[in-house]
């Protein structure tokens, strides 16, 4: 008779080591560490004049500030909604925003004294219905927190799409790549990106998911549609704000209005007190529509806290 051999055993598979949940503070060390990339970029691009760094420098500086915020929202308030919830409304939510609202102005929109009116009652329906259609599967993401979080990245979604075009046509000229402009561009619409689209869209989305019904149906009442209205009058007051602040210098400088200067978008030959008056005006202006945004997110948060706040498992 043979002798039977031992068998070898096989060792088990190695433990999968515990999944690393990022550290506090992700959203700070992403937007330090994109904007020195963004900046080492800009200086290579300028030294060595290849053109093939545009688009790398055009996401950078388009995404960087409203991510960022995203991430703060997320870490904060966000957590329990998970990562697919809140890269389906910055990405899904934020390119059929955009898509949407080009199509819708396109088609709707004509050059007139209410034309911005237009603009904003368009893209905040399109955000909104964006939100709708990210979450419209998953019922539990209902009240104020969820709203606020989810809408504001819908919103800063938009905004990053939307100032990604806005870099691409400042780049390019008839007289070829304008870098400078391209720069100024991306700071511009960086520095000013946590108070329009993000602010707006987390208004809305606030108070249409705190009506949000528990099995998921959404419900246009009274404060939803009023809150719709509310956010696309600001919108149309941050992006009229040219036009107001010309309105009013020539109100105070001229004895006669001349419409054609509406037409034009400037003052010809404007003397040093309507050029301090142009300045005061429009950067009040955008300041004191900030504002009025800002105090009322913050008063919607305060009130979703003793209310919907937790409605969101």
């Amino acid at each position: 008779m043979y002798e039977q051999q031992p068998r070898t055993q096989t060792p088990p598979p190695p433990a999968r080591p515990p999944v690393e949940l990022p550290r506090p503070g992700l959203w700070r060390r992403c937007l330090w560490g994109g904007l020195a990339l963004w900046a080492l970029t800009a200086v290579v691009t300028y030294a060595t004049e290849n053109t093939t760094l545009l688009p790398t420098l055009i996401l950078l500086g388009s995404f960087l500030v409203p991510a960022a915020f995203v991430l703060w929202a997320y870490e904060r308030h966000g957590r329990d909604f998970g990562v697919p919830v809140i890269l389906g409304c910055f990405v899904t939510g934020g390119v059929l925003g955009v898509l949407g609202a080009s199509v819708m102005e396109y088609y709707l929109l004509h050059p007139s004294l209410w034309m911005f009116l237009g603009v904003g009652l368009i893209e905040e329906a399109v955000k909104l219905a964006a939100l709708m259609f990210v979450v419209r599967r998953r019922p539990w993401l209902r009240g104020v927190r969820a709203g606020l979080v989810l809408g504001g990245t819908v919103g800063f979604g938009f905004a990053a799409f939307e100032s990604a075009g806005y870099a691409f046509n400042a780049a390019v000229t008839m007289d070829g790549i304008d870098l400078r402009s391209l720069l100024e561009t991306e700071i511009l619409r960086g520095v000013l990106a946590p108070f329009g689209h993000g602010l707006w869209t987390a208004i809305a989305g606030g108070v249409l998911l705190a009506y949000r019904r528990p099995d998921g149906r959404f419900r246009f009442a009274g404060p939803v549609i009023g809150a719709y209205l509310g956010v696309a009058v600001l919108h149309a007051l941050w992006d009229s704000m040219h036009g107001i602040a010309l309105w009013l210098v020539l109100r105070l400088t001229t004895t006669s209005l001349d419409r054609s200067l509406f037409a034009q978008g400037y003052l010809p030959d404007p003397s040093a007190q309507q050029e301090h008056l142009f300045t005061l005006f429009s950067v009040g202006g955008l300041v004191l529509v900030t504002a009025a945004g800002l105090t009322w997110l913050r008063s919607l948060a305060r009130t979703g806290r003793g209310t919907s706040w937790n409605n969101t498992p």
